[in-house]
Formats: C-alpha cells, sequence, structure tokens
C-alpha cells in the first residue's frame, strides 16, 4: 500500500500530538522492540518511534529496518523521531480518498 502526499499529510496531522509509543534502547533493534512495535501498531495504528542514536547512517539502517519488519508505512522520520502507519483489521483511521 502506498500513501498519496494529501493522505500522509493528513497522517502527519494526527500523529503531532502524539508521544513515542516506543523507544529503543542501548540494546538497539531487538526481537523485543520489533514485536512490540508490531503490537502498538496494530492496536494504534498510528505510532511514533524514537531511535536514539546520533550516527545518521545507523539510524537510517535502524529505521529502514523497522520498517521492513513490521511492513508498515512510513509515514515521516523527522530527528529521531519515526512515524509509522499500518491499517489493522477494523480500521480506525479512514484517510481521505485522495
Amino acid at each position: 500500500m502506498t500513501l498519496t502526499n494529501k493522505q500522509k499529510q493528513y497522517l502527519k496531522g494526527l500523529a503531532h500530538p502524539l508521544k513515542p509509543v516506543v523507544q529503543l534502547g542501548n540494546n538497539g533493534l531487538t526481537e523485543g522492540v520489533v514485536a512490540e512495535i508490531d503490537n502498538a501498531l496494530s492496536h494504534h495504528e498510528l505510532i511514533k518511534v524514537k531511535v536514539p542514536t546520533d550516527d545518521r547512517d545507523e539510524k537510517a539502517l535502524i529505521m529502514e529496518a523497522i520498517i521492513g519488519e513490521t511492513k508498515a508505512i512510513k509515514v515521516h522520520a523527522i530527528g529521531h523521531v519515526l512515524v509509522l502507519y499500518k491499517p489493522s483489521k477494523e480500521a480506525k483511521i479512514s484517510l481521505p480518498r485522495t
């Protein structure tokens, strides 16, 4: 599933007041962290994940790994925060059509 720019803007607006649900620790991206992110996505559909590392390349690799493992859609990434969207079976968020 791909999102149009209008849909991404809509989701960014919804995500703005949210606090990060998952924050990576010293152990980095573990199976437990991925499972927690996946669980949060199935419950909330739209979440923020904080990746606290100063190395830009490492941060980009971690973010791509999260997206790949959870099969979520990257809405936005700014600084250390990644915004993810993954529709659940009972859609809680209704996206604009186009």
